[in-house]
């Protein structure tokens, strides 16, 4: 059995006999499309695309200053005021 991993589902036919109606439906969360009761894609508002991509972003600059602290390097303590 596949894994939805969205907290609503839709239909192929549902969606595309009235895709706005799923969208807004949806509440900003990620609707599974389903094919014969199997996930096979998922659809996002522009507003949870974009909420996921500030976390992905997110991820991407805390590996840089992980990193950044681990290269050996002494830290140079700053306040607000001096950025």
């Amino acid at each position: 059995m596949d894994t939805i991993l969205a907290p609503s589902s839709v239909g192929i036919s549902e969606l595309k006999a009235n895709p706005t109606a799923v969208l807004e439906a949806s509440g900003d969360q990620p609707v599974a499309i389903l094919n014969r009761n199997k996930p096979v894609g998922y659809l996002l508002t522009a507003k949870a695309w974009a909420k996921i991509h500030e976390m992905l972003e997110d991820k991407e600059l805390l590996k840089i200053a992980e990193g950044r602290m681990k290269d050996g390097k002494k830290p140079v303590r700053v306040t607000l005021d001096d950025l």
